[in-house]
């Protein structure tokens, strides 16, 4: 169900500096002008940003993904919260579609930090009085904030664009989650196209790699699907693929929500035996970092739900039903 219309006075839209794309799109999508804001980076390294515009009583959203340079853009959201606060803004609400440290979110070792804890602190601290963001890490993580915190399930985009392939309700098909921590949303998926799912077991090396141990479930002669929420280095996602094709699956496609392609993942998964990489836009990709078998679906129009029923109170759950 979409809510389609909403009273669009006093509200504004604003795009953090690293996320202008995708916040032009939402904006369009709510047919909403994208409010004016400037943004200063000094010689030393110091940020300043503001609204151009009077923003006093207003329901505020602004986009930012603390992505690539992750402390830059988390200090530049944190910057133009505060100065929204001090404007007078009623309502601030923060759509950070990647959250940055959101791996960070419980010790593993002694004297380990919580950084995800610190973040949400410090956006509290800010001004934010809501938050919305595209997948964490963990969901328990929205448990480090003393505000709402509304957490979007990029699984409808996803789904839907393999639904549309003719994965769905297909026998040669199997979803694969890549590890352990990933069965869960594997799982959902899996039961959004009504097929099989499988999992690979990944255990660390001595030298602090993960390798394939064990595959649990038959992809002998299928098609399958790896699902992950992120793309990062791209390691456990081609060695998941080559284990899946040892073990007799006759393609392989991935699709993860974020593309975060660091420490050359670009080339690790261009290189790779992976047919199609399917990412959503909740990082904006510079030019070199497309190649041809990616595809990118834009998270738009969930984004733009979400504010329209931000603003007229109306629940979000059913966004993300089949």
């Amino acid at each position: 169900m979409e809510v389609r219309e909403f009273n669009k006075s006093d509200v504004k839209i604003f795009a953090g500096s690293s996320a202008k794309k995708l916040a032009k799109k939402i904006a369009d999508y709510v047919r909403l002008p994208l409010s004016e804001n400037q943004f200063q980076k000094f010689a030393d390294g110091e940020i300043f940003t503001k609204s151009l515009e009077s923003v006093r009583g207003s329901k505020v959203f602004v986009v930012q993904s603390t992505a690539r340079k992750v402390n830059e853009n988390l200090m530049e959201l944190l910057i133009f919260i505060d100065a929204l606060k001090r404007a007078s803004a009623k309502e601030i609400i923060a759509i950070i579609p990647y959250f940055g440290y959101a791996r960070q979110d419980r010790t593993i070792n002694p004297h380990d930090p919580i950084t995800a804890k610190l973040i949400a602190n410090l956006l509290c601290a800010a001004g934010a009085t809501r938050i919305v963001t595209m997948e964490f890490h963990t969901r328990q993580a929205q448990g480090f904030f003393d505000i709402p915190v509304d957490h979007m399930e990029p699984l409808p985009i996803l789904a839907k664009y393999f639904e549309k392939r003719g994965f769905s309700r297909n026998e040669d098909i199997v979803v694969v989650a890549p590890d352990i921590g990933s069965l869960k949303r594997a799982r959902g998926f899996a039961k959004w196209l009504e097929v099989p799912l499988a999992i690979v077991e990944k255990r660390k090396t001595e030298n602090g790699e993960f390798e394939v141990k064990n595959l649990i479930g038959d992809v002998r002669g299928k098609k399958v699907i790896l699902v992950d929420d992120m793309i990062n280095t791209g390691k456990t996602i081609c060695n998941a693929a080559n284990a899946l094709v040892k073990n007799g699956a006759t393609e392989v496609y991935c699709c993860a929500t974020h593309a975060v392609f660091s420490d050359n993942a670009v080339e690790r998964l261009k290189n790779s035996i992976i047919k199609e990489v399917v990412v959503t836009d909740t990082i904006e990709l510079k030019e070199d970092e497309c190649f041809e078998k990616l595809i990118v679906l834009s998270t738009d129009k969930i984004f733009g739900e979400a504010i329209k029923r931000i603003v007229v109170c109306k629940e979000m759950s059913n966004l993300f039903v089949k």
